[in-house]
């Protein structure tokens, strides 16, 4: 069998971003206000300060503005609700990312839920959640969402296919399930305490690992001709799927980095000028 084909997010996510940029000049230009996504962050962690950094510069090539709102790590989960409410208050706010993580002490559900699902273009309050599980329009989480376009993009249609999501988290591995459910998949989520995952892993068509541990899944398990999206970044830029194994088995397979990654901050850039074009009413 020969290699998998790469599912190269980086080409998809500029073209995305290409045409957001588009659409947010059309925007500006119909209404005289620039689309705007507000970024806050609790405390300095390294890696998040990074990825904040990374999504302004995106949003200035974007042509989205972005406020930046910066919060000490000793910010009590009442003071970053009130941060939070203010600015799904205000109008010249059209999107609102919080950073995450955010310290063990603040109530992380708490704090996205200040967010108004209006506003909400990082996909990660329960009302997000509902709609993505429900089909009806709303803002998808940005990393599930940017897996659903990679597919689209290959052309595989998960309509009648067994999925399996590996992890189970809130704003990834959950929501990924959702949306492919949506697609007519057959879902099978596993997780740290799934009896024999490497079972449940070879009986995938599409496989999504979401697990955040190191080369998890490993070829072997791979069913040959499989769809393979990593979602997982760890140290040493190693996804969740040890790949070097994984592509002599796949039918496609997402590179870390290069695949997932870049498909996140696209959809964000993308959901925010939705966001602003929906409540400028055009």
């Amino acid at each position: 069998m020969s290699q998998a084909r790469l599912m190269d997010g980086t080409a998809l996510a500029a073209r995305i971003v290409a045409e957001t940029g588009n659409r947010a000049a059309d925007l500006t230009e119909r209404t005289g206000t620039t689309p705007c996504l507000a970024t806050v962050l609790v405390g300095a962690d390294p890696a998040s300060v990074t990825y904040v950094r990374m999504k302004q510069n995106r949003c200035r090539k974007a042509g989205i503005a972005s406020r930046h709102v910066e919060l000490p790590a000793a910010t009590t989960t009442e003071e970053l609700v009130g941060t939070l409410r203010a600015l799904s208050a205000d109008p010249a706010v059209h999107g609102i990312l919080l950073q995450h993580p955010m310290g063990e002490h603040i109530d992380e559900r708490a704090a996205f839920e200040a967010i108004a699902p209006e506003k909400d273009v990082d996909g990660v309050t329960f009302a997000s959640f509902a709609t993505m599980s429900f089909g009806l329009p709303g803002f998808v989480s940005c990393t599930p969402g940017g897996i659903m376009r990679l597919l689209d993009e290959y052309d595989v249609d998960p309509s009648g296919k067994r999925a399996v999501v590996v992890g189970r988290s809130a704003i990834l591995g959950k929501p990924a399930g959702m949306l492919l459910l949506a697609r007519d998949a057959t879902v099978t989520y596993c997780h740290s305490r799934t009896a024999d995952l490497s079972a449940a892993v070879r009986e995938a068509d599409i496989v999504v690992a979401a697990v955040g541990r190191a080369r998890l899944i490993k070829g072997q398990d791979i069913k040959p001709g499989a769809v393979v999206l990593d979602a997982g970044y760890n140290e040493g830029n190693v996804g969740d799927v040890d790949f070097d194994s994984a592509v002599e088995r796949a039918s496609l397979i997402t590179p870390v980095p290069g695949g997932v990654g870049p498909m996140t901050i696209a959809t964000l850039l993308e959901q925010t000028v939705d966001a602003a074009a929906r409540q400028l009413g055009v």
